[in-house]
């Protein structure tokens, strides 16, 4: 069923701590409800999540230190998009600082929401392939750790108690999934 998109009566622009911009909505939905809904606005250009392959059959995961969740994660090469770049150069530029590798194939397959009901963010799914040893030195605090997966079996990499970004997860099923439809 389509429905109409909801009237905005009016954006209101708040400002919270450390530069991140709040948006509220008066929004009026077709069956005369009225409610006030917020967003937070996204910050720069985006991010990448790079879904590397060594070879056909497997994936470069990182595991680095994640804040939100206090733990090591484990997952593919992800980064801030930088003022004046492409996905294509934010997705090489990241596997360079955070795997040590450089790609001469980059491929934007989609962007992901992070949380849509409320985060204007995305971040791309890129894929990267014939890679070649290059490191740049990045912002992580350490060295990352790089591992290789198959990626046929991500399903087992589910299981791995290091894996629960969302967005990583998504990321790798749809690689594998145009991987496999672009071969045939």
């Amino acid at each position: 069923m389509s429905r109409p998109m909801p009237t905005v009566h009016g954006v209101r622009r708040l400002e919270e701590a450390a530069g991140r911009v709040v948006e509220e909505l008066d929004l009026e939905f077709s069956n005369g409800e009225r409610r006030l809904y917020r967003r937070l606005l996204a910050q720069g250009q985006g991010a990448v999540i790079v879904v590397a392959m060594p070879d056909p059959r497997t994936v470069l995961l990182v595991r680095e230190y994640a804040a939100g969740m206090d733990r090591y994660e484990l997952g593919p090469v992800k980064g801030a998009i930088d003022p004046g770049e492409t996905p294509e150069q934010a997705a090489n530029r990241e596997l360079m600082e955070e795997a040590g590798f450089g790609a001469r194939r980059l491929d934007v397959l989609k962007p992901l929401a992070q949380s849509p009901s409320y985060m204007t963010h995305t971040a791309h799914v890129v894929v990267a392939r014939d890679l070649y040893e290059r490191r740049l030195p990045g912002d992580e605090p350490e060295q990352l750790e790089v591992r290789r997966w198959p990626l046929a079996e991500l399903g087992a990499l589910m299981g791995d108690p290091e894996v629960s970004d969302g967005r990583a997860i998504a990321a790798l099923f749809i690689a594998r999934e145009w991987l496999q439809e672009e071969t045939g």
